[in-house]
């Protein structure tokens, strides 16, 4: 009869119904662990009932009305493209500042290998993390040098007590200025340093646990500049150089 759905689009329609029918009833006796779990194993669900995702209606998070499955799944997806985009411009901008980093390290590095007076070595290492890494406060020590560097300035008498926190840095420190004696060699010109980094030195092929034959610190009057959350990759590499060149001054 005109106006009647053919008897083919009768069947389908009982049975997208029925469908309903028996999700609905299944669901109330099921909880959401089970019912996720029974989509999980049944993957071919909604295939075989595509009509259900055009009449699931989803609550919206962000608080305007109800929206379809598909809606909901564009959603997503793109919270999760605006998470992937700001994650992979946070690596650029890393990826950028480590590059300036690894320029600022090579210029530091060739004025030290270039500096060919033991006595003004040590003034240079510090002055150099000033002037290539803008570092506010730099200063050294090294103790049970040779004999013919015992009285410059760098190899001022330290306490017992910086020679035992030296030995027990195995990676630098960074972080709030609690007192360090070191962080008294530092000029104070323009403040106090309020954080600092401690670099132990130590002869370059030995162990992390080896004793210290000197240290490099650098502060700041800014307490954020050296924080216990920062990279030390660059520390340590600093670290490492600054040793080797200054093996110079110690007894052969």
């Amino acid at each position: 009869m005109p106006g009647l759905p053919s008897r083919q689009a009768r069947f389908r329609f009982t049975d997208a119904r029925a469908a309903r029918t028996a999700y609905a009833e299944t669901a109330e006796t099921m909880n959401d662990r089970e019912v996720a779990d029974y989509l999980l194993a049944n993957p071919d669900f909604f295939v075989e009932h595509a009509e259900l995702l055009s009449t699931i209606r989803l609550g919206n998070p962000h608080g305007k009305a109800a929206v379809s499955l598909q809606e909901r799944q564009m959603e997503m997806l793109r919270d999760k493209n605006k998470h992937l985009e700001r994650r992979l411009s946070e690596l650029v901008r890393y990826g950028h500042e480590n590059d300036s980093i690894a320029s600022k390290f090579v210029h530091w590095t060739t004025r030290v290998v270039a500096e060919r007076d033991p006595y003004a070595l040590p003034r240079t290492i510090a002055q150099n993390l000033l002037d290539v890494f803008d570092v506010p406060q730099a200063a050294l020590r090294v103790w049970d040098v040779a004999e013919a560097y015992s009285q410059a300035d760098f190899a001022r008498h330290t306490g017992e007590e910086v020679r035992i926190f030296a030995n027990s840095l195995a990676t630098p420190y960074c972080g709030a200025n609690t007192g360090f004696e070191a962080a008294q060699w530092l000029d104070t010109a323009d403040g106090a340093p309020e954080s600092v980094a401690l670099v132990a030195l130590r002869a370059p092929d030995a162990d992390p646990q080896a004793n210290a034959f000197g240290l490099l610190v650098m502060g700041s009057p800014d307490p954020r500049r050296f924080h216990d959350g920062m990279a030390t990759d660059f520390l340590m590499q600093i670290g490492a150089l600054a040793s080797a060149a200054l093996t110079r001054v110690l007894p052969h």
